[in-house]
């Protein structure tokens, strides 16, 4: 099961972003089409940065109050995977990390991380290996 994400990870995203671009660089234009790729990655950084701030702001907030933020620490998590989608060139990319950006989409995928947190810490199916 793990290689086939792997596989979909390296094999099927490139290309469909390979794809999208292709197909978008032939409607507006090979330079138009770097351009807003460049601008997207500039637009992204800076709003996952201003997310990024507001849940630390938050994390040490709720540590000063002696609560343990672990919904901010997704949170943060979130955002870091949503700033390395920005960084990576390509439309679906960056549609996705816009979107994990979003505090309501965030939410969703928040709620889905806790449950599959919660499923590993109930059935022990968590397996660290240490690689020498």
């Amino acid at each position: 099961m793990m290689i086939f994400k792997l596989f979909l990870a390296f094999t099927l995203i490139p290309a469909a972003e390979i794809y999208v671009l292709i197909k978008i660089g032939g409607f507006i234009g090979a330079l138009n089409t770097v351009l807003v790729i460049i601008l997207t990655g500039i637009l992204g950084a800076y709003l996952a940065r201003l997310q990024g701030m507001y849940t630390l702001y938050k994390i040490q907030a709720n540590l000063r109050r002696g609560i343990l933020p672990t919904g901010e620490l997704i949170d943060a998590l979130i955002i870091l995977a949503a700033g390395i989608a920005l960084l990576t060139p390509g439309f679906l990319t960056d549609i996705a990390g816009l979107l994990l950006l979003v505090p309501r989409t965030r939410f969703y995928v928040k709620r889905w991380l806790k449950k599959k947190f919660d499923r590993w810490h109930n059935t022990q199916d968590v397996h660290f290996t240490h690689l020498s």
